[in-house]
């Protein structure tokens, strides 16, 4: 299980929501990697954040703008003409998504439509890679971890608009990327991961940069359900998974177009309560937290992947186990408090995680 080096060097590669979390460390991967790449996305959601703290920008093309400004979005794509496209580009809280459905709906399903429209006529695209949740699964009482043939749902805003986004990829992939309707074909897989943790998440409403915050003195810890069980994963196993799956993409897109999940394994989905357990023993101290009484919005309790798809027809595995992937984010966290160089803080924990998987 590992990166392919050769096959990114050189490569223009396309990643949308560049400026998230996400996406400035997959931006920061396939720097070290060497692929010439573009980026486009709205400004940086929150500050501080990782894309400007790891001077994402200055190893890439970046474009601020908007996935619902088609026009935009295309002429970017045909100026850059990537031979790989990771859509990363969303609205990504749930809770926002109560908030503004709207915005939520119009740029995670519409973004990912002007995605893949603008692909229709742009022959240097080899692959695209989709991401979107763990979330746009249907739950199902019999809380079983969750496969890729499983019904689609979602009972709030953003988890219906991450099921609906599968959905327009699968009926783009059918309608307009096949050999059978056009003179090529396209590999398109959709991805769907678990909670991701890591350096550098400053997001409102999530667990670790909410504990994180308070572990810095910057905020009181308050915690919304200390009983949810959610399938936690450092953000660079994920990631791992996208960039093998984007390389067999562009060899075999027949054999690869499909949805994917790309989770922990089964040990490491806990409770949100054993996870700060894990934390405080990490970062040394205490971070006393209480649990938020006020009535909350509705957001499933438990969320597990089976993974078995991506590790017997990949090879993939997650790399670092939840004891990792905490110790990684304290490690970095404590960097960002004691002022260190982030770039170059980063890059090393990327270094870290490419050595341990060959």
């Amino acid at each position: 299980m590992e990166v392919n080096l050769q096959f990114w060097r050189g490569r223009k590669v396309l990643i949308t929501g560049h400026t998230g979390f996400k996406g400035a460390w997959l931006s920061l991967w396939l720097e070290s990697l060497g692929a010439e790449i573009a980026g486009y996305s709205l400004l940086p959601p929150t500050q501080p954040n990782l894309f400007d703290l790891a001077r994402v920008g200055t190893g890439m093309c970046s474009t601020i703008g908007d996935v619902r400004d088609l026009k935009c979005l295309s002429r970017l794509i045909h100026q850059h003409k990537p031979s790989v496209i990771f859509h990363l580009a969303a609205q990504s809280l749930v809770r926002r998504s109560y908030a503004q459905p709207v915005e939520t709906y119009a740029t995670n399903i519409m973004g990912t439509v002007h995605l893949l429209e603008s692909a229709r006529d742009a022959p240097f695209i080899k692959a695209i890679i989709v991401v979107t949740s763990d979330k746009c699964y249907e739950n199902s009482p019999e809380s079983r971890p969750f496969q890729e043939t499983d019904r689609l749902g979602g009972r709030d805003p953003y988890s219906s608009s991450k099921a609906a986004a599968e959905l327009v990829t699968s009926a783009f992939r059918a309608s307009f990327f096949t050999q059978a309707v056009a003179d090529r074909k396209i590999g398109i897989a959709s991805v769907r991961a678990g909670n991701v943790i890591g350096g550098g998440d400053w997001s409102p409403d999530r667990l670790i940069p909410d504990v994180m915050r308070a572990a810095l003195g910057k905020s009181h810890l308050h915690i919304r359900n200390a009983h949810a069980i959610r399938p936690w994963q450092h953000v660079l196993d994920p990631l791992c998974g996208y960039l093998m799956l984007a390389e067999k993409l562009c060899l075999d897109p027949s054999h690869f177009s499909d949805s994917w999940n790309f989770g922990p394994e089964l040990s490491d989905t806990l409770p949100v309560s054993e996870v700060l357990n894990r934390l405080q023993a990490l970062w040394g101290s205490e971070i006393p937290w209480q649990t938020d009484a006020a009535p909350h919005l509705h957001e499933e309790a438990a969320l597990r992947l089976n993974c078995h798809k991506a590790k017997t027809v990949l090879g993939w595995k997650s790399q670092w186990n939840l004891h990792d992937a905490l110790a990684k984010t304290v490690e970095w966290y404590k960097a960002f408090s004691a002022n260190r160089d982030l770039r170059s803080f980063t890059l090393e924990q990327i270094r870290t995680y490419q050595s341990s998987n060959s």
